[in-house]
Order: C-alpha cells, then structure tokens, then sequence
C-alpha cells in the first residue's frame, strides 16, 4: 500500500513539474518517446514517425563542404553500422528534405545562435538546419538520442534483429545557455590511455560538453611529451609506488610498484584531431608554481633548495614548487611553447592553485624577485608569478585560465578564473568587481570525486558526498551578481581528480550519471529545468550507456 502511494506520488510530481516548465508541451507520457538530455528550448511534438529503410537516403546542403559531410556521415554511420540500411549520400545540394531523406543544412544566414539548431522531424523526412558546423553537430546529437538505442551499439546484430528504425515526428528549437560545458580529467595521479581519452570525449560530445579540461601535469607524474626537456617523461612521467587504500589510513601503506606514462606529441595531436571533430576543444593544464614535484625530480634546478626530488608516491600538497628564478621563466615558456604548438585552443590554464610559500620564505632568490619588484609578500610573488606567464601567454595569442588561487597578491584584469573554492566568497566577488570572465566548478557540487551515496556501500573516494539531485539542483550564476557581472560567467565544469580513480571503469562509475545532470545545467535554460522531468528521462540513457559499455553508478530507488 505504501509503496502505490508513493509511486502515486512521484507520477503526480512529476505532471506536475512538466506543467511548470515553459520550454516544452511533453507530456509524462511523452518522457519515453522524446528523451533528450540535455533538454532543448523548445520541443513541440507531433504524432507519427519518420522510418529509416532501405530507401531513405542521406543529404546536405552543400556536397563540397567536407566538415558538413562528416556531420552527417557521422550520425548516418552509425545507422548504418546498426540496422544495415545504406543511407547513401546524395551528390545533389538540398536547402530542405524531399520525402524519405535525412538533410543536413547549413545556412549561415539562418536566424540561429552559433551553437544553435533545429530539428525537423515528420513522417515524410528529417531536416536539420544550423548557422554554423557546431549547431549542426549538436542537431545531430539530439537526432541520435532520438533514434532506437540500438543505433549505439556499433555492429551489426544479425537474425532476430527486430529493431524498428524510426525517429518520433518533432520539432526542436534549440541553443545552449552557456558557451563553456566542460569537463575535467586528472591523468598526473592516474594515467589513462588514448582509448579511454577518445571514449570520454565521445561521451562528453553525445551530451554536448564543448570543452575538455585536460591535467597533464602534477607532483604524481608529468605526461606530456616535451622534447626539449625529454627528462620530463623519462623521470617526471614514473613514480616508484603508490599510496594503497585511503590517504588518511595509518600507517599509509604503498604497493611497491613503478607506475607511470605519458602521451606523445604524435598521440596529443592524435586527440586533439579527434576532439575537434566532435566540436571539442581542449584546455591543456601545465602546474604552476605548485604541483611541480615531478618536474622537479627531473630538473631540480629549477626548485628553491639543491634536491634530490622525487615524484610523489602519495596525495596532498608538497612544499617543493617552482622557484622564480629565471631559468624558470626560460623553462616554462619553453615547455608552454610546445605546449601552444600542440593545442590550438585559445586558453591554457596554468593551475596556480595550492602553492605553499614556505620554501619562497626561506629562499634568497625569491626574496630578491620581492625586493626587486617592489612586491609586498610572497602573496604577491605568486601573482608576480603568474603575471609574467600570462604575458608570455598573450604575446602568443593565447589566454590563461587560473584556479581562484591566483586572485591572491592581486589578480590580473585579463585573466579568467575558474572558481572551485566554495568557500572563498572573496575571489567571486573581486572577479566580478574587475570583470573577469569566471567559469564555475565549486568543490561541493562539481567535483565528481566525491561520493554519490552512502560511503559504506560506495567505491573508495576522496570524501565529500555530492548526488546525482545536487549537480542537477547547482544553479552556475552567483544570486548576487548583476546582470552585468553574470555576462562574465561563461559556464561551469565538472572536475574529475583520479587519486582513488585507477581504472578507466572507475572515472566512468564516479562521471556518471552525474554527467547528464550536468550537461543540463550548463545546456538547458534554468527555468526549463525539471528534476523530475529529468529523472524520467534517465532510464533511456542508462540504457544507452549499457550499449556503450560505460559503467556508471545505478540509481537510488
């Protein structure tokens, strides 16, 4: 009897939160046909269905335009590979779909935002229509999420296939709210290989994340090839043992066993390639002037005090950092130079997060730098610091993207900040004073090493406890600012530290499904957003990634 009333309950809920939400016509019942996350703008729904057979054929607005083509060939070729069908490309440009044709259009003179699109779907044929390759590529997605889940698995299943190959008639009008939708992957405390890389970019594109914050270096290992500095990865990229269980276990116990590796250049320009083409781009991370200890243990010059140093064979933070002698300048621009050569995006973030001062205390190189400078401590410094690098990022066409660390001494007018701090009002509110552009990606929400149920049931983690309700629930834009100040906020990411991540099983089960909520709050309008309506959604999607093979945490009952 219980267990009716409740299930009574959430249904009446859930009417009555799509009711509330003005985007959209959906219907509870609606939530199965049209399971889209994140969810669009606009959705109006229409009976029937558009059936994907042996006739339909493929077709974009211009057959010269090779980014155009991949857009649908990409979407096409998984149908084909799926269910069979040909879907072959028409040679002849169309502005619309004729009866049975999937059509790409591209008309930069359409009245849509860059990212934007729509989708046309009725019984007859399909269009998608964008101003730019973008608004296309996510056109796509959504065209992909409405098509049987099938169109996932990658192969072709033959016999009893009874698939039925159809997309529900429905018109989408649809445009993110944020240009930022990112997401963050720690590979210094555990290395993951090109295939998962390439995998959680897929991901991430399926639910139209933009940006892939990627931290390539920390005290636990450096992994990226620099070919100047070839020590970097013979020494920085190998720790002789890692921390086992938890950091606050005592005595801390280790495994005894050399762990390491790094990416090429060849294999970054390899994901770079494969990011791009997903409308993806890339935020390498270089640590500045913290978390250096492996570059420290294959250049010690570079430290404040003669060495040895040693790649960390457990968390935290260490009191060994960069030091602000010249010949740090000179190696740092040198490494960010191939650094720049490599990714072609416009920010490269710097870290500038958890850099103890006490070896810049004790150092008379760093005390000279203050005394010379004029600096008033070695608060200061670090903006010094942090300062100068940026100037060499911006003499390069570049910009550089901090941890809100680097607000601390007095932060830079250009500089963007990404706030992860929860607790540090300060930095928000000096951002928005001096008009920084800020990205948001606060510790107790966004931080997917944390928990997502009860830590006695739940895989090893950092601590914390952050739920699936939580990240949907997190509002991006600050209740105080302004509506001057909330123009700087460009969008929010979702940070993914692998101390206690060692398998690419592992990041999937702690990413998702905390992922989907994400990607509507970056992509869906705050008012369009419904916790219920959402979780309705969520079975299709599970069911999508068990196609996919993720593994990811099942949901609460």
């Amino acid at each position: 009897m219980n267990r009716l009333f409740l299930s009574l309950f959430a249904f009446l809920v859930l009417l009555g939160g799509l009711a509330a939400c003005p985007s959209s016509s959906v219907r509870a019942q609606d939530l199965s046909r049209y399971p889209i996350i994140p969810w669009p703008r606009h959705i109006e729904p229409h009976p029937g269905a558009f059936p994907l057979t042996e006739a339909t054929r493929l077709a974009v607005s211009d057959p010269t335009d090779g980014d155009l083509r991949a857009v649908a060939e990409a979407w096409a070729d998984r149908v084909r590979l799926a269910s069979g069908l040909p879907l072959p490309l028409a040679d002849a440009p169309v502005t619309d779909a004729e009866e049975g044709t999937v059509a790409f259009v591209l008309d930069p003179v359409a009245a849509l935002e860059a990212e934007g699109y729509r989708l046309v779907v009725t019984p007859a044929s399909i269009t998608v229509t964008a101003s730019t390759h973008a608004g296309l590529f996510y056109g796509a997605q959504t065209l992909r999420q409405l098509a049987p889940v099938a169109i996932e698995r990658g192969g072709l299943v033959r016999g009893a296939d009874a698939t039925a190959w159809e997309i529900p008639a429905v018109i989408v009008e649809d445009a993110p709210r944020f240009g930022y939708r990112g997401l963050h992957l720690d590979v210094g405390r555990h290395f993951f290989p090109v295939s998962f890389i390439k995998k959680y970019l897929d991901l991430m594109a399926l639910y139209k994340l933009n940006r892939f914050h990627w931290h390539l270096t920390e005290d636990q290992g450096w992994r990226i090839e620099i070919k100047r500095y070839p020590k970097l990865t013979e020494v920085g990229a190998y720790r002789k043992e890692t921390l086992v269980g938890h950091y606050d276990n005592q005595p801390q116990r280790f495994d005894g066993t050399r762990y390491g590796g790094f990416y090429t250049q060849e294999e970054i320009r390899e994901v770079v390639a494969y990011a791009q083409a997903r409308h993806i781009t890339i935020i390498p991370e270089i640590e500045m002037p913290g978390h250096s200890l492996a570059a420290l243990a294959a250049y010690p010059e570079l430290g404040c005090t003669p060495g040895p140093f040693e790649v960390a064979t457990r968390w935290g933070v260490f009191e060994d950092i960069y030091c602000p002698k010249e010949e740090t300048f000179t190696f740092l621009e040198n490494v960010l130079t191939e650094v720049m050569d490599l990714f072609p995006g416009e920010y490269i973030h710097i870290g500038g997060d958890e850099a103890p001062k006490a070896r810049w205390e004790q150092s008379a190189v760093a005390q000279e730098v203050i005394r010379r400078e004029g600096l008033a401590d070695e608060h200061a410094l670090q903006s010094y610091f942090i300062r100068r690098i940026e100037r060499f990022l911006n003499a390069h066409g570049r910009r550089l993207i901090g941890w809100d660390e680097i607000v601390e001494g007095g932060l830079s007018p250009t500089a963007t900040l990404m706030f992860w701090r929860n607790w540090n009002e300060e930095a928000l509110h000096q951002a928005a004073a001096q008009g920084n552009d800020l990205i948001m990606t606060p510790n107790q929400t966004l931080y997917f090493d944390h928990y997502q149920g009860d830590p006695t049931t739940e895989p090893l983690a950092i601590g914390g406890l952050t739920t699936l309700e939580e990240v949907y629930a997190y509002e991006p834009v600050p209740a105080s600012y302004s509506e001057d100040e909330a123009r700087h906020v460009l969008g929010a990411q979702a940070n993914v530290w692998t101390e206690y991540m060692k398998t690419p099983q592992k990041v999937e089960y702690m990413v998702f499904p905390r992922l989907l909520a994400l990607s509507e709050v970056v992509w869906t309008d705050r008012a369009a957003r419904n916790w219920f309506a959402f979780r309705g959604r969520l079975p299709a999607h599970l069911d999508r990634l068990n196609v996919l093979t993720v593994t990811y945490r099942p949901l609460d009952r």
